[in-house]
């Protein structure tokens, strides 16, 4: 039975977006025309059904639930207000004259408040959280003593040359039995209004805790992993990359408010984690979208002498939404099309062009294809792919798989990998490079004189930051294992 309080709440908010039908109608055909989008990509795009979008459009249907209005407005990066939600209906609402407010305390200034000091926390003890998180999961799934999980079949016996690994696509449309929006949810979703919580964790972000970064956009959704032989495979189909943050942020900040948790050593307990418990087998990859970044580590090998050196990346808290406050390699990135145009899900389908993407945007600064536009990317025209290929061929440079994993914090899957570039080839494509980009800062030695100049690739280098320095868990496990396989990666080309 709803409250007088809840039952006007109701009310005005009807009231209030019954005027969006013709406002969000409008959008929705602009968006679609802008991005040269079909319906069909659209309503896969928002998670709505094609028909619902299609009423929409003709102004056959009204929107009347605000959350889903605020989750169209954060997905299509558009104002409230241009559907029709009036920015007094996002602010906490005051109550009626007769309801009754205890000590004058507004319950939802109170919740977003408290709401935002546990994201802070969570971001400054995500190392520590991690490793808490690694001991509710069974040894033999860990990969060494990094925070960071893989069934068998999903770690290579070697460095497996990038060519060798097998991409696969399926059209079916995979089900996801947990989203992030369950009951369990509610403790990690602040009030957006009194009674009333934010539906989706992305959009407490999107309005209370907006990072630089954080747009909504079509991704590829893991599906299967076999990297057992030789010769490996994956298998994806399609999601959005907020799918994956309305989970994996969730169970985080849910593992940071935990009872156990708190204090000097952070522990894990299932009974305190109802949400990450509805997950059950992390390995399930059909429950949940498990979208994949792509980490690399970047080796410049010495011709003369067999050393190297790699580059290293401090990801600012201001900038990203995710793995903030710590150390990561680069390049690093969602493995997603790099434009909204349907052809674009087959053109980018390749692990190497999204890596090449991310290594022109996050060590040359170039502008982000960041999946908003429609015109599609020629890789073989685009001068600074040419010139990768041109030196792939020659053996100058070597791209190699190392497995796939998952961080025990958040359970987000990484893709691992490792480029090793000839020193003069590394030189001439990355002269150029940035020493702060749109995610953070690139990491030199003290004795450097140019950013490019990176970290030594050392055991003591290595096991420092394994062990003393704040290490994102993708990076570390393949900080772990590259340093394993150095006389396969370093010592020639087979």
């Amino acid at each position: 039975m709803q409250t007088d309080q809840q039952s006007w709440l109701s009310s005005r908010a009807t009231a209030e977006m019954e005027l969006n039908t013709g406002l969000l109608a409008e959008v929705l055909r602009e968006y679609r025309a802008s991005k040269k989008m079909s319906q069909a990509d659209l309503a896969q795009m928002l998670n709505l059904d094609q028909s619902y979008v299609s009423k929409i459009e003709n102004e056959q249907r009204q929107v009347r639930d605000l959350d889903v209005l605020l989750r169209i407005a954060t997905t299509l990066d558009v104002a409230p207000s241009r559907l029709g939600i009036s920015n007094a209906l996002l602010q906490p609402v005051s109550a009626p004259e007769n309801s009754v407010l205890v000590g004058h305390v507004d319950p939802v200034q109170v919740s977003q408040a408290e709401w935002m000091r546990s994201r802070r926390d969570l971001n400054r003890r995500r190392g520590d959280l991690a490793r808490a998180a690694s001991e509710l999961y069974r040894t033999e799934a860990r990969i060494g003593k990094v925070p960071f999980i893989a069934q068998s079949r999903w770690i290579t016996s070697g460095p497996v040359p990038l060519e060798n690994i097998e991409l696969k696509w399926s059209d079916s449309v995979e089900a996801m039995a947990v989203t992030g929006s369950e009951p369990e949810a509610d403790p990690v979703l602040p009030l957006r209004a009194a009674g009333r919580r934010f539906d989706r964790y992305t959009t407490a972000i999107r309005y209370l805790d907006p990072p630089k970064l954080f747009e909504n956009r079509s991704s590829y959704r893991l599906l299967d992993v076999d990297l057992t032989e030789s010769k490996g495979s994956m298998t994806f189909g399609l999601a959005t990359y907020f799918d994956k943050l309305d989970l994996s942020e969730a169970i985080a900040h849910e593992l940071a408010v935990a009872p156990s948790a708190q204090g000097r050593k952070a522990e894990a307990k299932w009974e305190e984690l109802p949400l990450r418990s509805l997950i059950g087998d992390p390995f399930h990859l059909h429950r949940r979208a498990l979208i994949p970044a792509i980490e690399t580590l970047t080796l410049r090998r010495e011709t003369k002498t067999g050393d190297a050196t790699f580059l290293l990346h401090w990801r600012d808290p201001e900038k990203v939404a995710t793995a903030a406050g710590i150390y990561g390699l680069i390049p690093a990135g969602e493995f997603q099309p790099s434009t909204v145009a349907t052809h674009d899900r087959e053109n980018d389908f390749n692990l190497w062009r999204n890596m090449v993407r991310e290594y022109s945007e996050e060590v040359l600064g170039e502008p982000e294809r960041d999946g908003s536009q429609a015109e599609p990317l020629d890789y073989e025209n685009w001068e600074f792919y040419k010139e990768l290929e041109k030196a792939r061929a020659a053996g100058k440079v070597a791209p190699y798989c190392l497995g796939v994993g998952l961080d025990t914090l958040t359970l987000t899957a990484t893709i691992l990998t490792v480029v090793v570039f000839d020193d003069d080839v590394f030189d001439r494509l990355f002269g150029d490079a940035v020493s702060i980009n749109a995610e953070g800062s690139l990491v030199s030695a003290a004795d450097s004189t140019k950013v490019t100049d990176g970290l030594p690739f050392t055991e003591e280098t290595v096991r420092r930051l394994l062990t003393d320095e704040p290490m994102a868990s993708p990076g570390a496990c393949i900080l772990d294992r590259a340093w394993r396989f150095r006389d396969k990666l370093l010592g020639g080309r087979d």
